[in-house]
């Protein structure tokens, strides 16, 4: 069996021939198809069990606390991600990993067990810890592993996980939920989570370490208090909360204070959990800008999509997957041949900006879709979108990665996926609460006080409510999702001039671990 240890040792000497550079591609393989498979399981998760959300909600009742469900998952994954970084780097990728892999399990277990709503919830912020380590751990291990000149040829792989995870996911988990229960919605993941345990353990041999520092408490409470405030107010502003509510100004204020004080405690701190340092280096921090908003556009394009779809298109919504295929594949082929070009050249400035003007013109089209608006030209809007995605997803993590120093490889990987995190957040909060006054305004407009009372208490309507409506109601309710999606994405269009202004600004810094040729290390 292929020893990761060589790969590792190959990157020192990136030029030297023999046989250890012979058997990179097969030891790398092995690993990653363990790593696929945890990214996996972080990916598919909310995808799966958010198709199961009807049934358990039946039998276990409590529908009042059922957003608390993705909640506290999703604080936890937030607030964990930075944390299972710093750890990566003190005390080795390896045995973080794996206790990531190990939590997510154990709280996918419970969660199957469950036998009311609140200790679902509890068992899914258990799960959500874990999660928080996996996707930090992929991505730090191959950075590891991997040098960044050659990391562009495995670009293809993550991104067709990610379009796998959101094609399949609901696919699957309404299979699994109508033939074997809602419960083997978490129970799926042990098998899956057995074998990544199994083949990282196996085939994963990386040097270990070991960090004399102690661990920063104080900076890990101030983190995780900053982001589980602005997480809430994401997640409750607008719908649990009025946006000017007491509750939401507390939860900016604490919010704010914590994050104040994080920042302050990290020049202080012997082992800072985020040391800021790493933003010095201006590639870096605009990749955090970058990924920052490519979260926020592709998350809010995914909620609202389907929606205009099932809403306006009569599209089903068992396959509600299936309706984002054509983002999802020019997502797929764009960064595939992103990380070819990148690994044979040397070059990636040019994909950001080009990214950055595809995302643009893809929310502008998407904006301009109506009640007339075909299913084909639709597709070809949101091809226009993903092609843009692709060029950046990917891309991201290369850049923030290629700029900090080895030893700082899992706080730049658990980072970059935080700012992403945290734009998706935003993305659907901004543009759900634009949406959904949107979608009020036009109702009360166009079918008065029946209109009003429809959306009254929630801006969405699934299939089987609107069926139910009668046909001006519904027929309003089309031009107001219609109006909606509009206003939405236009707001997105203009979110992503900040991608376009960033990818300008980034310098060409030589990836490592490439030939030595001058014609293709020569920085931009």
């Amino acid at each position: 069996m292929a020893d990761t240890q060589a790969v590792a040792a190959d990157r020192k000497q990136p030029g030297q021939p023999g046989a250890k550079q012979e058997k990179q591609p097969r030891s790398v393989r092995v690993v990653l198809l363990a790593l696929m498979i945890a990214m996996m399981l972080a990916m598919l998760d909310n995808m799966i069990v958010g198709t199961a959300m009807p049934t358990i909600v039946g039998e276990l009742g409590g529908l009042e606390h059922l957003s608390w469900v993705v909640t506290g998952y999703t604080l936890a994954t937030a607030a964990a991600t930075p944390i299972w970084g710093k750890l990566g780097d003190m005390f080795g990728r390896k045995a973080t990993f794996l206790s990531s892999i190990v939590i997510f399990l154990i709280g996918s277990a419970l969660s199957g067990m469950a036998q009311d709503m609140g200790q679902l919830i509890g068992f899914r912020a258990v799960q959500g810890l874990g999660a928080g380590g996996l996707m930090v751990g992929v991505m730090a291990i191959i950075g590891d592993l991997i040098p960044p000149r050659e990391r562009g040829k495995y670009q293809g792989m993550m991104a067709g996980v990610m379009a796998l995870a959101m094609i399949g996911g609901p696919l699957v988990g309404g299979t699994i939920t109508d033939n074997w229960g809602w419960r083997w919605s978490f129970y799926i993941n042990l098998p899956l989570g057995a074998v990544a345990l199994a083949l990282v353990s196996a085939v994963l041999h990386l040097p270990k370490k070991r960090s004399k520092a102690g661990i920063d408490y104080l900076g890990v409470l101030l983190l995780t208090v900053g982001i589980t405030s602005i997480v809430l107010v994401t997640t409750w502003g607008g719908t649990e909360y009025d946006w000017t509510s007491a509750r939401i100004m507390e939860l900016i204020g604490i919010g704010v204070a914590a994050l104040v004080g994080f920042v302050f405690w990290q020049t202080r701190a012997a082992e800072p959990v985020l040391p800021l340092h790493i933003f010095r280096s201006g590639n870096f921090t605009l990749m955090s800008v970058i990924g920052f908003i490519t979260g926020f556009v592709m998350f809010g394009a995914t909620l609202f999509l389907p929606l205009y779809q099932q809403a306006v298109q009569g599209a089903s919504a068992t396959n509600s997957g299936l309706l984002l295929l054509p983002m999802l594949g020019a997502m797929l082929v764009t960064s595939m041949v992103a990380g070819r070009v990148t690994t044979g050249s040397g070059r990636y400035k040019v994909f950001p900006i080009t990214g950055g003007v595809l995302m643009i013109v893809g929310l502008y089209l998407l904006s301009l879709m109506d009640t007339d608006t075909t299913r084909l030209t639709s597709g070809l809007y949101m091809a226009v979108l993903g092609a843009g995605m692709g060029c950046l997803m990917q891309i991201t993590m290369l850049v923030a990665q290629n700029s900090v120093e080895m030893k700082d490889m899992g706080v730049a990987s658990s980072s970059t996926t935080l700012f992403r995190t945290l734009g998706s957040s935003f993305g659907v909060a901004v543009m759900g609460a634009l949406f959904n006054h949107r979608v009020q305004d036009v109702m009360s407009e166009k079918a008065g006080a029946l209109g009003s009372k429809v959306t009254e208490t929630s801006a969405q309507l699934d299939a089987a409510s609107l069926a139910k409506l009668p046909v001006q109601a519904r027929e309003a309710y089309q031009h107001a999702v219609s109006a909606g999606t509009h206003s939405a994405f236009l707001l997105g269009s203009v979110i992503a001039v900040v991608v376009l202004i960033a990818a300008l600004f980034v310098k060409e810094v030589p990836l490592k671990g490439g030939p030595q040729k001058p014609e293709v290390t020569e920085a931009v």
